[in-house]
């Protein structure tokens, strides 16, 4: 098992943006310098500029086409999902297979926030305060055996709840994967919130994956199954165009996507003339991930 992360953050307790940047004003001094000695030691590249974005910038701005291919849509329809039970289905290569309810789940884990920076691969990012806990604890709950090598992962598909799975955008329902050491790396969790909220549907609502040195949409949203296999998983957008969205996804600005240049990027919330920046290898997270790539041509495993 990967050892566990250790950012300085300690504050777990927020319910109210206002009130949370408040906290950390007066924790720090000023917001900027405060958050960055917060943010850990995942924020080694970077730091001065790692200011949180607004709870209606993260909930608004959306990738969810389950729901709608417009960033608008997922806040606009997400609102029909039923998220009370949920279970998540744990099987594959695992001593303890099984339907978990998430309730039993969240009561079994320790719930942190992670201030990761968000990358997409259509080149704007935001700066996301999540509730959640590591992904490695919920492995070791189910008890990984020794031939696992890859996670896979599967979001719910309810056409009646979910409006944009009537069209062929992708082959429904939505799936992931990681490599076993990606999945149990101390910097990959399973956000149940945002801002010390409960995680809003069109975010991914009641749990889902994050993984911040990598592209956004391998951080599979409204997770219902999680695999342990022995092969490397089909994911949705590699099934979809292979020339275009590789296996790993890792963020990565000497590699252009095909419609996207990957060297820079534009913040949300700095209007859409706002300056982009030049955008960091592994998303700023090269320090603690890059080793596991260490052995690989990252231009043919993009």
């Amino acid at each position: 098992m990967a050892l566990r992360w250790r950012g300085d953050l300690k504050d777990h307790h927020v319910t109210d943006e206002a009130l949370w940047l408040n906290r950390r004003q007066l924790i720090g001094g000023a917001a900027g310098v405060a958050l960055a000695g917060l943010a850990g030691r995942g924020h080694a590249e970077g730091d001065a500029a790692l200011k949180p974005n607004s709870w209606e910038e993260i909930t608004s701005y959306n990738n969810y086409y389950e729901f709608g291919t417009d960033k608008g849509d997922p806040k606009a329809y997400a609102g029909a999902l039923t998220t009370k039970p949920w279970t998540v289905k744990i099987d594959g290569l695992v001593d303890r297979p099984g339907d978990y309810a998430l309730e039993d789940i969240l009561s079994k884990m320790t719930i942190e926030e992670r201030i990761y920076r968000f990358r997409c691969v259509e080149a704007w990012s935001l700066v996301v305060p999540w509730n959640g806990f590591e992904l490695a604890d919920l492995l070791e709950l189910a008890g990984v055996q020794s031939g696992a090598k890859y996670v896979a992962f599967e979001t719910l598909y309810r056409p009646a709840e979910m409006r944009g799975v009537a069209y062929p955008v992708l082959d429904w329902p939505y799936v992931e994967g990681l490599r076993l050491d990606e999945a149990t790396h101390p910097l990959t969790i399973l956000a149940s919130g945002i801002y010390g909220k409960d995680i809003p549907n069109q975010n991914g609502a009641p749990l889902r994956l994050v993984v911040p040195w990598k592209y956004g949409f391998k951080s599979i949203k409204s997770i219902v199954r999680v695999t342990l296999t022995d092969k490397e998983p089909p994911t949705s957008w590699n099934k979809a165009n292979p020339r275009e969205y590789g296996f790993y996804s890792n963020v990565n600005p000497e590699v252009d996507h095909p419609r996207w240049s990957q060297a820079t990027e534009r913040p949300i919330g700095g209007g859409f003339f706002a300056k982009r920046q030049p955008t960091l290898m592994f998303n700023g997270y090269g320090e603690e991930v890059a080793a596991m790539y260490d052995a690989m041509d990252l231009a043919k495993n993009f």
